[in-house]
């Protein structure tokens, strides 16, 4: 039988989609931009990019995007979200507009251009737990960072040198990940790759379940629209 193909989105609101699709394709998974909630029943898990929080939230209000992504999240789909897109999963979001909204899958609160504007991005190494290959070369651009976490949280890395040094920069609570770095602008893929491995990890069971039907219908490829 052959195997099914991860299918992970990328919300095509706003922000730097072409970047991630081409790092979820170095990985091996078919990425797919996802505007609409029709789309979104389509794809096995969601990647949410940098670009402008308040932008996106309102996109996502006005385009119907917000509660599909939130019920998809509650049920188990797995979620990476890159600087914006960490704030877009944030239960609480500081210095935000008083009408933003976010996704509210990981318990943590997060600050928006916590390190500063524009002229204040920045690169730094960052060690991430669980993640080989040494250091991570971290590019901050108007990045927030972590201010507190739930009991559920993992910390995966923080800020090593410089000012803002022990700064919450990466966490993980179960099948969503968050960095308020850009992965996608560097050309190292290992944080993309371990998303990849979070979601085969939750396709598992269900290709188990198909595998074992049988005679059952055969599964879904989310390659075939």
């Amino acid at each position: 039988m052959r195997p099914v193909e991860l299918v992970v989105g990328v919300l095509a609101l706003q922000g730097d989609v072409r970047e991630h699709l081409r790092a979820l394709a170095g990985c091996g998974a078919q990425g797919r931009p996802v505007r609409r909630p029709e789309e979104l029943d389509t794809v096995d898990a969601l990647v949410v990019p940098g670009g402008e929080s308040t932008t996106m939230s309102k996109l996502a209000v006005e385009l119907g995007m917000l509660d599909p992504v939130r019920k998809r999240i509650e049920q188990g789909m797995p979620a990476y979200g890159s600087c914006a897109g960490m704030i877009m999963l944030a239960s609480q979001v500081l210095d935000g507009r008083p009408d933003q909204q976010s996704f509210a899958g990981i318990d943590m609160a997060v600050r928006r251009n916590a390190f500063g504007r524009q002229v204040d991005s920045f690169e730094a190494p960052v060690v991430l737990a669980g993640v080989d290959g040494g250091p991570f070369h971290a590019v901050f651009i108007r990045a927030p960072w972590v201010e507190r976490v739930g009991p559920g949280v993992e910390v995966l890395g923080r800020v090593s040198e410089g000012p803002a040094a022990g700064r919450i920069v990466a966490v993980r609570q179960g099948n969503l990940l968050a960095t308020a770095f850009h992965p996608e602008l560097t050309g190292d893929l290992r944080v993309h790759r371990l998303f990849v491995e979070v979601v085969r990890a939750a396709r598992a069971p269900a290709d188990g379940l198909a595998g074992a039907a049988g005679a059952g219908p055969p599964p879904r490829d989310p390659t075939e629209g």
